[in-house]
């Protein structure tokens, strides 16, 4: 009995060290995941690792999420089955607690920007982050009493928290998504961040183009003919109320027929412009992003290219923002809006081609020859 007992004191004790330092790594990888610039916040664990520019930080971050994965596996297993063993239970923490733990950290922590981009670096730390919380929600539902858990918190989700099975599903999504992100590498993930920007303009595009098509309600000045008196206030009333409703429910306007602000030309021209842009975003996938030379590099040649792409899906990112913000801009049929959104969508394009313009190794190319010609083309009224 003695013996027991110390082992659920032993257990408890190095799930309470371990629920405590995955709490003190999250708020590290949450300042990460927010800094436009590197941490400055580095643990005493990790600090070696975050300093050394010879760690392979995706490598690191792949190898502590297949661990993480694999021991979550096992405390998922050890705590549902009988006997319950709370020795074996604290063996994998510690495992866990000894490498892992602070791998997936020491990750994102040396993930220098200057060599992976700070954009990777970004969700790395957030992916990690994601890790270790679905990590300590495994911890807490560690039994403290020396029995397994009963058979209704292995599944689902019950009144104050998710099943032991629910838990770890979402914690190996987790790990997967870290290890999925490490192969993948710096161009793997901005190859899937550029095709998912470019997609949204699609989307953008495409509701833009059935708006343009919709077609004006006609006044119906007839309804209330005839109608006088109590009747007529009572009718008025309503039309009042239901006109406030409409507008507040649906601001998608369509273009009244006789267009007296030149909206019509407006649109075509702006969907001209956002086919361009789009085509922009396909041909920056080819001849950029699937061309990208090995990151990280120190050769001499290279060692620029993550600021570049750091630079480059800066402003590839919030051009489709911008463009939503000009289709808003043509459903409320504010011409004022829609010039202002017009002008910093293709102003934001034209430095996006530009500073791609030449390739990886500061030479120019066909895809060169092409930007030049989007720009042309964009500066067109």
């Amino acid at each position: 009995m003695a013996s027991t007992e110390t082992s659920l004191q032993d257990l408890d004790s190095i799930v309470q060290t371990a629920s405590a330092f995955v709490v003190q790594l999250q708020t590290v990888l949450d300042e990460i995941h927010k800094s436009a610039a590197p941490s400055s916040t580095t643990l005493n664990t990790t600090a070696e690792a975050s300093q050394d520019p010879n760690v392979d930080a995706l490598a690191l971050a792949r190898d502590a999420a297949s661990l993480i994965k694999a021991h979550s596996t096992k405390i998922s297993l050890l705590i549902i089955n009988k006997p319950f063993t709370a020795s074996a239970v604290t063996t994998v923490v510690r495992e866990l607690v000894a490498g892992p733990i602070p791998g997936i950290a020491s990750a994102a922590q040396s993930c220098d920007p200057d060599r992976y981009t700070n954009l990777l670096r970004r969700e790395l730390a957030w992916c990690a982050r994601r890790v270790l919380a679905g990590l300590h929600e495994l911890l807490l539902l560690i039994p403290k009493d020396g029995k397994v858990l009963p058979q209704d918190k292995h599944k689902g989700f019950s009144a104050d928290a998710k099943g032991s099975i629910t838990t770890t599903g979402v914690l190996w999504s987790a790990c997967d998504d870290v290890v999925n992100l490490s192969n993948g590498g710096v161009a793997g993930f901005m190859l899937k961040q550029v095709e998912g920007w470019r997609d949204t303009l699609k989307d953008v595009m495409e509701e833009l183009k059935e708006w343009s098509e919709e077609e004006p309600d006609d006044d119906d000045d007839e309804s209330d003919a005839g109608t006088d008196g109590e009747d007529a206030g009572v009718t008025n009333s309503h039309t009042a109320t239901q006109d406030m409703l409409d507008e507040l429910m649906d601001s998608h306007r369509a273009i009244p027929r006789s267009d007296p602000e030149n909206i019509r030309p407006r649109l075509n021209t702006s969907l001209t412009r956002i086919r361009l842009v789009i085509l922009l975003y396909q041909a920056i996938v080819k001849r950029r992003i699937k061309k990208l030379p090995a990151i990280p590099s120190d050769t001499a040649s290279t060692h620029k290219v993550p600021q570049r792409l750091d630079e480059a899906a800066s402003l590839l990112r919030k051009i489709p923002d911008q463009f939503g913000d000009l289709a808003c801009a043509f459903y409320e049929l504010d011409v004022v809006e829609i010039d202002k959104a017009m002008d910093q969508c293709f102003f934001d394009a034209f430095a996006a081609s530009e500073l791609l313009n030449k390739d990886w190794e500061g030479a120019r190319d066909v895809f060169s020859e092409w930007t030049d010609k989007f720009r042309t083309e964009i500066k067109k009224e």
